[in-house]
């Protein structure tokens, strides 16, 4: 199954290397990842990123949740995409 996350990341080095990682690391492929940073909102880091796996992703997001980094974590299934 394919998801959508949408994060929003604190602007600190490597933030995105280390929530990548982890995405990996918990048995899910990311892709078509896609962010901005806005000036106006303290220079945070927002992303989407696709990932698919076979493993719930609700795990995968209560992890990303406990990241220092990530200031808030949002799942979305992406409609017709299967793996």
């Amino acid at each position: 199954m394919q998801y959508r996350l949408d994060l929003v990341l604190k602007p600190a080095e490597g933030a995105l290397v280390r929530v990548i990682g982890m995405v990996e690391r918990r048995g899910f492929a990311p892709s078509n990842i896609a962010g901005n940073r806005n000036a106006d909102d303290a220079g945070r880091w927002h992303v989407q990123m696709d990932i698919h796996g076979t493993r719930p992703p609700e795990t995968l997001c209560h992890q990303l949740q406990k990241v220092y980094d990530c200031e808030s974590v949002q799942l979305v299934p992406v409609a017709g995409a299967s793996v």
